[in-house]
């Protein structure tokens, strides 16, 4: 695991939080639902790429070229992300998928690890927007020990080798700590977006 705090000042926050408001005009918001219970996620997501990560009842945990609510082809990736994914991925091939989380004050993740990719040699690249959130790491079984920390507005994290298949969560998010724009994501607190490589390179 590698951690960049404050990998992205004031300007580039708000750059890249443009680039995320003009995707949620082409790929609106949806809430997943889990496979066996259909219970419904408490983050509201969407995808840039062409591949996107999504889940229901029907076809679990899967990605799929469009959007399951507008049948529309994902939104691409903005060259400002993978500039970051060129610098810190150490890995020769673009990402596929950028899933976009929106948490409200009230959203978590539980623990999971990101294993519905064909590619495990390719890294998880994760981007912190907005509100201060705890992140909690374990290792490659669920109940291993776990360690967590703060992550902040403009932190950057890569989930890499050993840690790449690592349960992983985000217990709380802090109250009172979002930098979002004012009435620009309304009832968000916290953007998180991921960069996945997902099928193996020919």
């Amino acid at each position: 695991m590698r951690y960049f705090p404050g990998f992205l000042d004031a300007g580039d926050r708000l750059q890249l939080l443009g680039e995320v408001r003009s995707a949620l005009e082409a790929a609106p918001p949806f809430t997943p639902t889990m496979p066996r219970t259909g219970k419904p996620f408490s983050v509201r997501m969407t995808n840039l790429g062409t591949l996107g990560w999504v889940s229901d009842r029907s076809g679990g945990y899967r990605y799929q070229t469009t959007h399951p609510v507008t049948g529309q082809a994902w939104p691409p990736i903005p060259d400002f992300l993978t500039a970051i994914w060129r610098k810190l991925a150490d890995y020769p091939h673009l990402p596929e998928a950028c899933l976009i989380n929106l948490y409200s004050e009230k959203a978590r993740m539980g623990l999971h690890r990101d294993a519905d990719e064909d590619d495990f040699a390719a890294p998880v690249l994760s981007v912190s927007l907005g509100a201060e959130a705890l992140f909690r790491i374990g290792g490659r079984e669920r109940g291993d020990p776990t360690r967590s920390f703060r992550l902040k507005s403009g932190d950057v994290l890569l989930l890499a080798g050993e840690t790449r298949l690592a349960y992983h969560g985000v217990d709380r998010i802090y109250p009172g700590t979002s930098s979002l724009p004012d009435g620009a994501f309304p009832g968000i607190a916290r953007v998180n977006l991921t960069l996945r490589r997902v099928r193996r390179p020919s």
